[in-house]
């Protein structure tokens, strides 16, 4: 079954994402990584490194980690 589009899909629950807290480190050259989706995932100088909660590793855009994540104080 291919979807192109959000409303094609089979009616659902509303859900919301648990909190959670990970590792994450801004790197300010271009690195890659190996992601448990994929090899040589490409970070672009000032993306973020995370650790998730499995011990993944995986880029983030910097914009996209700014708007989604903050530090805990």
């Amino acid at each position: 079954m291919k979807f192109k589009k959000f409303d094609e899909l089979p009616e659902g629950s509303r859900v919301y994402k648990k909190k959670m807290t990970a590792q994450a480190v801004q790197i300010n050259e271009p690195f890659e990584v190996d992601t448990l989706e994929a090899n040589n995932q490409k970070g672009k100088a000032g993306d973020y490194l995370i650790k998730g909660i499995k011990g993944e590793l995986y880029p983030c855009d910097k914009q996209i980690f700014e708007e989604s994540y903050e530090e805990l104080k």
